[in-house]
Order: structure tokens, then sequence, then C-alpha cells
């Protein structure tokens, strides 16, 4: 079977690479692979193929200016444009797999969030994953292609980018802090089981949350981590202490430790249910506390 995936050489990318390695996998990068297209500017020139899985777009950035609010829609929703016409051009796929995320909920904290909840993301990013969810879906179903979206949470695995590469990097060195207990819970996935999953889905096609259905507390993952790297248990400081600090985050910005923001997103659990995959599909995934390689 060809495949075309991109986002190749992406964390998740990389982590689909390997596991369709035994395929006909054409890469799709900006500046690398077998094509290369920076989807947000051009309509790439495609192979024809079976199954196409977008794993390309751009995430773990704050946008601090409208300009870089612009770029989420640029990479996420022209890009996915720019595919789809390339797409079409080529000759139509059988199957579609697009990686979306949990943030289209708009949501900061709550149990168990189904895919049937409302989506509604405020931010540039969750608008944008959005607007390309529902590009795709209109799309497939006019061409009469198999959809299969994944709404992922936290990716976790070695090397990790975003929020857990931070934690990770601030355990090492001695300066990350629990809050209270860091009793509250977040959602995460090892990034090997996606692919996985994608080889079981790519027929049936759905819409799914994917978790590893443990959703660790902040507490456990920092043990884990810590026991990893022969590190001494990090501090638990008092709530109000951390939110008064966070206050003067607030006024002085820059590279300030802790905010309200980012204080809200530590002390609030968010879990999402992938029982949808578990039901359907038979999602068994592994957990992210007894896996996560650091």
């Amino acid at each position: 079977m060809k495949i075309i995936l991109t986002g190749a050489f992406g964390f998740l990318g990389k982590a689909i690479s390997n596991y369709f390695a035994e395929y006909e996998l054409i890469k799709l990068g900006r500046s690398a692979g077998d094509v290369v297209a920076d989807l947000a500017m051009e309509i790439p020139v495609l192979p024809v193929c079976e199954l196409v899985i977008h794993a390309a777009g751009k995430a773990h950035v704050v946008p601090e200016t409208e300009a870089e609010k612009a770029v989420f829609n640029q990479v996420n929703v022209t890009g996915t444009m720019n595919l789809l016409a390339g797409l079409e051009k080529c000759g139509l796929p059988k199957y579609f797999v697009f990686i979306s995320s949990v943030s289209v909920y708009g949501l900061e904290e709550g149990l168990l969030i189904n895919e049937d909840f409302p989506l509604l993301a405020q931010d540039p990013y969750g608008k944008s994953k959005i607007a390309a969810e529902e590009l795709i879906r209109a799309w497939c179903k006019e061409n009469k292609v198999i959809c299969t979206i994944l709404r992922l949470p936290l990716l976790a695995g070695q090397n990790p980018p975003g929020n857990l590469h931070s934690m990770i990097k601030a355990i090492k060195k001695g300066y990350y802090f629990n809050i209270g207990n860091g009793e509250a819970q977040r959602s995460m996935v090892m990034v090997d089981d996606v692919g996985n999953f994608i080889e079981q889905v790519y027929l049936v096609g759905g819409i799914y949350n994917l978790t590893d259905g443990e959703h660790p507390s902040f507490k456990a993952l920092t043990l884990a981590i810590e026991k990893q790297i022969n590190k001494r248990s990090s501090l638990s400081l008092p709530y109000g202490f951390v939110k008064t600090f966070a206050l003067f985050g607030d006024l002085f910005g820059g590279n300030f430790p802790i905010t309200s923001k980012k204080l809200s997103k530590m002390t609030k659990t968010l879990t999402f249910s992938d029982q949808r995959a578990r039901h359907q599909i038979g999602w068994n995934p592994k957990s992210v506390v007894d896996n996560l390689i650091v």
C-alpha cells in the first residue's frame, strides 16, 4: 500500500514513519522528504496513493502578536486546503487520517470529555484545528473518502515537545515544583501507540479521542521522571503561596516561571474519554507513567 505522510519529520511524524516503515511511505516535508513542499504556501505535486496521514501542523507556541496568531490559520487551515487540492490533481485516496487535538474542545478543566462534546475553542490553535477538521470532513464526504480524525492530548515519548519537554527539563535542572499535592490530572498518550491505532482504524473511519486511559497526575508523572534520572523529589509548594507569586508573573511576564494562567493549568484536572476507541476499535494503549523514557 502507498501512503502519503505529511509532517513526517516532526515528533509524531517520525513515530508514524517508524511504524509504517514496511509500507511504501511517501514522506512530505517543508525542507526534506520524498515530496518537498511548504503546504502553507503551495499546492504540492503528489503521487497517487491509497492512504493519506495528515500530521503536519503548527503547535507548541503561544502567540503574542496578531501576525503570530495568523500563522496558525496559514499552516493548519490553508495548509490543509492546499493538501486537498494537491490530492484532487493527482488522484483521490481511499482513506484519509487527520491528526487533530483535544484543544478543539476549548476546555481548561473537565472529566472524561467525549467526542460528542461541542467544539468551543477560542484560541488560534484550537480554532485552526476545528476549521481543518470541518474542511476535511466535508471534502471526504464529497469525494467518498473514508475519513478518520484523531484528537490527541499531550504526546509522550523520548524527547517530547511542548509542555512535557519543559517539565522534564525543569526536573533535571532542579527547579520544578508541584503545587499542593500535585493531584491535578491530564490526559496523555504514548506517541508510538498512535501509529498502531492508525493501522487499526483507517479502514473504518470516525472521530476518536486517544489517551492512555490512566490520565496521570502531575505528582505521578514527576515521580516517574525522577526515578529514571535518579533525582531527589521535587518541591511541593502551597497553592496560596504560588498564587501570590503568580501575580508577579502576570505583572512582569517574560521568562517568569509562573503566571496565573500557568497556575490554572497546573491545578485543574482535564481528562478525555477514549471509550469510543476502546469499544469500537479495540484501543489498548500503554501506560505513560510506566513507559515514558526521558
